[in-house]
């Protein structure tokens, strides 16, 4: 499949992607008074640009393919998104090319992060996307408001805040069931009054193994569930205190891992506080403060029997956890044609690790802290509506990051004294963006946004690798912060039987962290180092309703990039992918149809890339096709189904960690198989 033929099928204009509208040019700014997306009874394979560089979506709607029950594949359905596959569920977001802490991830204004050095349970493996209202992504370095370092961008699940003008009871649920034992249930029930309100959510979601379109059975199984309760006092509709609680466990298999993940809990502590339309020049203040744990294990027992001629024949367990505590407060000012964000934020970590042989073992012994973080930030994010259809945003932030290594010993197999035990490292981290808007909300719309922004090192890149760069004691003591600057430019336009818009950016990126593998005697090795980078890409849709209940469109995502001193590729870029779908829509029926298309991917780098793994080599093209229907009872039931894969193509991702000898793969890893024929049914319930 090449990428000619993948123009061509994109000027055919099939794929549906309903468009999120905001509240009004404030919520563009902010985000956080944007409107959700309204049932219309269409299943979603894909979503479009609500303003700018913003996309909006409602987990809780019906999509296809039948996503798994972590964020990342919810993410798929937005152009330029793509997930590292390692077998049913759990995957690693990937945003334009841009891996891990690239992409800042907020739940409920909270961050969280995984705990395991690989990134086993990388933090959108404890997210469940249905029990939220809405989702959020900001492309590329274009806010200030939510934490630096997001060159990627920005990933915020949210949840409303209810409000009763009199007593009452709001209900959404779903069930779903579908092809390999697939079973998942959600129910979401507000109860309150004038004065006050109760939410509980909770989830749960199980599925079998499932079989690749070679019929080979990819071990994938998981069982997970989330239950989150929140008590609010409201004085008016503008004035909330909330107080949350949450908790979840899980159970995953694995097809790339050498373990799997025995258990993923997850337990969460916030209070938010919001005064908003206060009508004076200072119109809101927003303050929270959270606690995310997580508590994962690892081993090569729980799910699976140790392999006697593998790398790990005895029966093994890795227990790590990742307490994250923070807090934020920001204040809006309104006067004339100016409105301010301002306001601090805080967020504390604390990473600590236990591991034994033998079944079990690890629980008689005490937790090692080995790595504590802390930033401080401040921001300020503008909004000048220069008039009517021109505008200007800009914004400026500071963090101040720092990070503690507590490890007395490393080098795995083979531990020796740590050189930098003890040591603290420090960095001051400017982050700033300006972009101009001509007429988002209009029939012709265009916008260009410059950003710069500069992230710390995360866990994974100071602790994981094996090396740091050449002189350097270890990655803690060299790897060097990464520093992004780039260009966002877009087009939209919106017509009575045709929405289109395009993006593009172009950026460089100094200090890119980099990882080169090698064998070595003990294994494979990884030396983390920096090097100037380049990246640049683009997304495009088009939707079309030539007539009344037809809709036929398609979108299109492309992500390049290079090192810049050796001119090779940097690992992990998703290849070239279209969308495209028809869907029709008559009276209380749906129906539509999906096709998938990814192109070759020839630009790879087999001995570098980021700490999950590198690529495997080329990867073949695929499309796939699937189809969907539905019928809407009431505006409060909902039935959907669909065929994923309907052809039982054999294909893989070209983003793939690779099988292993573990579950009877050769011992050079080969691409992991996505599901075959996949059936799924979906019912959708409101009260």
């Amino acid at each position: 499949m090449n990428r000619h033929l993948l123009t061509v099928a994109l000027l055919g204009a099939l794929a549906n992607m309903p468009l999120a509208h905001a509240d009004d040019a404030h919520a563009a700014m902010h985000a956080d008074t944007m409107a959700t997306t309204t049932l219309d009874g269409i299943v979603v394979v894909g979503v479009a640009p609500a303003m700018a560089t913003t996309f909006i979506t409602d987990p809780k709607l019906p999509r296809q393919p039948v996503p798994a029950s972590d964020g990342a594949d919810y993410l798929k359905t937005i152009p330029g998104f793509a997930t590292l596959r390692s077998g049913g569920t759990n995957g690693d977001p990937v945003l334009r090319g841009m891996f891990g802490s690239r992409i800042n991830l907020m739940t409920n204004d909270g961050a969280m992060s995984g705990a395991c050095p690989s990134r086993m349970d990388n933090a959108l493996s404890y997210i469940a996307p249905e029990t939220y209202d809405r989702l959020i992504v900001i492309k590329g370095p274009q806010t200030v408001l939510w934490g630096g370092g997001a060159s990627a961008g920005t990933v915020r699940f949210e949840r409303e805040i209810p409000y009763f003008a009199e007593p009452g009871v709001q209900a959404s649920g779903s069930a779903l069931v579908g092809s390999g034992n697939r079973n998942d249930q959600v129910l979401d029930i507000s109860a309150g009054t004038p004065r006050g309100y109760a939410r509980v959510s909770a989830n749960r979601s199980e599925a079998d193994d499932y079989e690749d379109g070679n019929g080979d059975v990819v071990p994938s199984a998981w069982k997970k569930w989330n239950a989150d309760a929140a008590l609010g006092w409201t004085l008016d509709e503008d004035t909330v205190l909330e107080l949350s609680a949450g908790t979840g466990d899980a159970q995953a298999r694995y097809a790339g891992r050498g373990m799997d993940g025995a258990q993923f809990r997850r337990d969460s502590l916030g209070v938010r506080f919001e005064k908003k339309r206060i009508g004076g020049v200072l119109d809101a203040v927003v303050a929270n403060v959270y606690q995310n744990d997580v508590d994962h294990v690892m081993d090569n027992y729980t799910l699976r029997d140790p392999d006697p001629a593998g790398s790990m024949p005895m029966p093994m367990a890795s227990n790590v956890a990742h307490r994250t505590r923070g807090g934020r407060v920001a204040t809006t000012w309104q006067a004339d044609r100016w409105e301010v964000t301002a306001g601090a934020d805080l967020r504390a970590s604390r990473h600590s690790q236990r591991s034994a042989s033998g079944r079990g073992a690890y629980r008689a012994l005490p937790w090692t802290v080995d790595a504590k973080f802390q930033t401080w930030g401040v921001f300020a994010e503008s909004h000048w509506h220069i008039t009517d259809t021109h505008h200007l945003m800009s914004g400026v932030r500071l963090d101040r990051a720092r990070v503690e290594d507590l490890r007395l010993r490393t080098g795995g197999m083979m531990p020796m004294p740590n050189p930098t035990a003890g040591m603290a490292r420090e960095e001051s981290l400017p982050s700033a963006f300006v972009r101009y808007e001509y007429d988002m909300g209009g029939r012709w719309g265009a916008y260009a946004g410059l950003g710069h922004t500069q992230r710390m090192p995360d866990y994974w890149e100071l602790f994981s690798p094996t090396r740091g760069p050449a002189g350097a004691a270890n990655a803690f003591a060299g790897v060097q912060p990464e520093r992004t600057t780039q260009l966002d430019i877009g087009v939209q336009y919106k017509g009575s039987k045709v929405d289109a818009w395009a993006s593009l950016y172009a950026g460089r990126v100094q200090d890119f962290i980099l990882f080169d593998y090698a064998r070595g005697m003990m294994g494979n090795t990884t030396q983390a180092h920096n090097v100037d980078a380049a990246i640049r890409g683009g997304e495009a849709g088009v939707d079309w309703r030539p007539a009344d209940g037809w809709k036929l469109s398609g979108a299109l995502s492309y992500a390049w990039g290079e090192v810049r001193d050796t001119g090779t590729a940097l690992p992990q870029m998703p290849p070239l992918e279209a969308r495209l779908s028809a869907s029709r829509e008559q009276g209380a029926w749906t129906w539509g149809a999906l096709w998938r298309v990814a192109a070759s991917q020839d630009r790879v780098s087999t001995s570098q890339g980021n700490i999950v793994g590198r690529d495997l080599g080329p990867s073949a093209g695929f499309a796939v096709f699937s189809l969907n229907g539905g019928y809407r009872f009431s505006d409060a039931v909902q039935l959907t189904a669909g065929i994923d894969n309907l052809f039982d193509r054999a294909y893989s991702e070209h983003l793939n960690l690779g099988g292993n000898s573990a579950f009877g793969y050769p011992a050079d890893p080969v691409r992991i198989g996505e599901p075959g024929r996949t059936a799924w049914v979906k019912l959708n319930l409101r009260y």
